[in-house]
């Protein structure tokens, strides 16, 4: 029978230390519920151990995967490094490669970088470092760097190709090899899908294995052209977890600090397949007798700062992907789509935050005056350009034909004058037809 963890003889709340010190002497000892018995905690007691056992946690002092819970493991004297690509270059910091977030929050590991020293890193690069723990600071280090290593693609792709022995991916690059794929792997892949896997190490002798995680299809498809392209321009198109818990966190803003223009009957104008909008305007006849002939214009965009703050998740995924990326098939976006198809997308009808512009401009299209402004609007109506094109040009459908006076014909008239300015201006005016990639049901260009 084994031997019950022995209790210590003081029941009050304990330090950090004591908590590590029975986790590891203490193998019995898996949850917070057995933490709780082993150090007596009772009545008054229990809210500040629950929140010392948060606060271990965030420090990454202790492991948690499930209820299950156990002292973090220190690390190897000598590891590999990742730097993330926004760190401070004058003061680096890494986390262990390839880390599991089910073991927690990684250690702070400070990179330490000389004058003299030959193999300096910088933002973004995997190193060999060797690593000096902090004694003043539990679960923290300091690294100085041994090597710089090439740093492998997040995942691979390839074509599943089925022969007598079961299974082997042919990489879609030359320099890589091929790898077998386990039966129980393959995740339904049929022979000559192309698909994405991650590589795993097996055996004593570490034999890269390949186990399926998306079959994209038909490797002649332009849907797997896009996702090759994707792979060899090594551009990230999957969200982290933090990010997309960060998003889902997200919650609609308040109208404090922000000016209340939902009486205004903005309007959004965009490709009849625009998924997010992110910007609107109005225009209304200047009723000032200065200003005979005149127009006010307001223009309003997305105010993507009140969810997206600086130095937050969602900020730092913004940051390494710096804008969205196009192709016929997909649209990998900068923000996750909670946040730029949704909470900052202006919809029809419905409160979003933005950031807004007042223009006064005289009858010949030249600008008098100009206000900035935070401000909370509710979209009147969103239209395509079609539908606006053909409600200018007198043949409204239904939806434009209740703001075809009132909205949008102030528009065109104050763009009719705008456009009087600009071509007095003389600039250069290149009227191209927009080209656009139609798909097919099997991914091909219809």
């Amino acid at each position: 029978m084994a031997k019950k963890p022995t209790p210590p003889a003081t029941k009050q709340l304990p330090g950090k230390q004591q908590v590590l010190d029975a986790l590891e002497n203490n193998p019995d000892l898996k949850s917070k519920r057995d933490l709780t018995r082993y150090f007596a905690i009772k009545g008054d007691l229990r809210a500040p151990f629950k929140k010392l056992m948060r606060q271990m946690q965030d420090e990454g002092l202790i492991a948690r995967k499930g209820k299950t819970m156990r002292r973090a493991a220190e690390l190897p004297r000598v590891t590999v490094l990742d730097i993330p690509p926004d760190a401070d270059p004058d003061a680096l910091t890494a986390i262990p490669a390839n880390w599991d977030e089910s073991a927690g929050k990684p250690p702070f590991i400070a990179v330490i970088v000389k004058r003299n020293d030959r193999t300096v890193p910088g933002p973004g690069e995997r190193i060999l470092a060797r690593l000096f723990t902090d004694e003043n600071q539990a679960n923290s280090y300091t690294a100085r760097t041994m090597k710089i290593l090439p740093k492998p693609r997040r995942a691979q792709i390839g074509i599943v190709k089925y022969d007598k022995n079961g299974a082997r991916l042919l990489p879609i690059e030359r320099k890589q090899k091929e790898m077998r794929i386990a039966a129980h792997d393959l995740n339904n892949a049929k022979d000559g899908d192309l698909v994405e896997v991650e590589v795993r190490s097996k055996g004593r002798i570490m034999t890269p294995m390949a186990k399926v995680v998306a079959i994209v299809g038909n490797p002649l498809s332009e849907g797997a052209v896009s996702l090759i392209a994707l792979h060899d321009l090594e551009i990230p198109y999957r969200f982290p977890d933090e990010v997309l818990r960060a998003a889902q966190a997200a919650r609609p803003v308040t109208n404090k600090g922000r000016e209340d223009w939902r009486d205004i009957p903005f309007i959004t104008i965009d490709p009849a397949s625009a998924k997010d909008h992110d910007d609107a305007v109005f225009a209304q006849a200047d009723s000032d007798k200065s200003n005979p002939g005149g127009h006010i214009v307001y223009v309003a965009i997305a105010d993507v700062a009140a969810y997206v703050t600086y130095g937050s998740a969602l900020d730092k995924e913004a940051y390494l992907r710096g804008n969205s990326v196009y192709f016929p098939d997909r649209v990998v976006p900068m923000l996750p789509e909670r946040i730029s198809n949704d909470l900052c997308s202006l919809r029809e009808k419905e409160n979003r935050p933005a950031l807004a512009v007042r223009m006064v401009l005289d009858k010949n299209g030249l600008k008098k005056d100009h206000s900035f402004h935070r401000v909370t609007i509710k979209i009147a109506a969103g239209i395509s350009y079609t539908e606006a094109q053909a409600a200018f040009d007198g043949h409204p459908d239904a939806k434009t034909k209740e703001i075809q006076s009132g909205v949008l014909m102030p528009l065109w008239n104050a763009y009719q004058a705008m456009a009087k300015a600009r071509d007095n201006r003389g600039p250069l005016d290149l009227d191209l037809p927009e080209r656009r990639i139609v798909l097919d049901d099997d991914g091909k260009v219809a």
